[in-house]
């Protein structure tokens, strides 16, 4: 969507101020973890855009609470399982042998948004070390839930995702569903299913001070049923919902949703993955 569509299918603006006060409203919790996904387009037009919404957030979470964002890049993975863009198959030795390092200051982020891209160069803010399936924090629980993120763990037990988990944090949707819910994917590793499938990846990383193509197992996740599982936990009460600006915000509580997930996972993915 174009700013000018923006502009067109918003009543007014937006500002910090008020994004604020629609975000308490909500009932996001002042000194927690928030997990945030999000989209600027869907909030309406707002004045000063990602940088607003970065300020907004942390104006009603508090100087205590603790912010996180998916800062994934996943051009930094094995090149013969991609498929949006696929690229021909005499290219993939090339793109090992010669896509730079990742370099969690440098390397940016792919399809996760403005708001991400602003916020990862908020001061204080750290990223975590995974090459494609990293993750931005600021806050007292920073270091603590992206200081020892797993290679072979993008969104697992070894992940952020998982530190939120033990943390009790939350999650705000701003202007996505869950089909962007990024914790599901943790609910997946839990979850006993049939239709698992475990691939290898690869990706650029620095070993020893050398740039090295260095490969791993994890789990080929899946999305395609996640915003029917966000409905029927929808269903039992669990979360909150309300206008963010020109859009909507969905607030959970990440271990009940992730709880929820595993047990509706293991009774929904019986058969083979589409």
């Amino acid at each position: 969507m174009g700013e000018g569509e923006v502009v067109q299918g918003t009543a007014g603006p937006a500002t910090r101020d008020s994004l604020a006060r629609d975000l308490s409203n909500l009932g996001l919790p002042q000194g927690d973890v928030v997990l945030v996904h999000s989209s600027l387009t869907r909030l309406g037009w707002v004045v000063g855009g990602a940088h607003a919404v970065v300020l907004a957030l942390a104006d009603a979470t508090g100087s205590g609470a603790t912010l996180v964002m998916p800062t994934h890049s996943g051009a930094l993975s094995e090149p013969s399982h991609w498929r949006n863009p696929p690229v021909p198959e005499a290219w993939w030795e090339p793109i090992r042998q010669g896509t730079p390092a990742y370099d969690p200051v440098l390397t940016p982020t792919r399809h996760m948004g403005v708001i991400v891209e602003c916020f990862r160069h908020l001061q204080g803010v750290l990223r975590s070390a995974h090459p494609s399936a990293s993750f931005a924090a600021r806050g007292p629980a920073a270091a603590t839930i992206v200081g020892d993120h797993h290679l072979d763990s993008a969104l697992g037990e070894g992940s952020p995702l998982a530190r939120i988990y033990d943390l009790d944090g939350w999650i705000l949707l701003l202007g996505v569903g869950h089909g962007k819910n990024t914790s599901l994917h943790l609910a997946e590793h839990r979850a006993r299913f049939p239709a698992k499938q475990w691939v290898t990846q690869g990706a650029p990383v620095m070993v020893d001070g050398n740039r090295q193509w260095t490969t791993y197992r994890d789990l080929e996740g899946r999305a395609d049923d996640f915003n029917a599982l966000g409905a029927d936990f929808a269903a039992t009460g669990g979360e909150r919902c309300g206008p963010v600006g020109a859009g909507g915000g969905l607030l959970v509580r990440q271990r009940a949703i992730v709880d929820f997930a595993v047990t509706w996972m293991e009774a929904h993915r019986r058969e083979s993955q589409p």
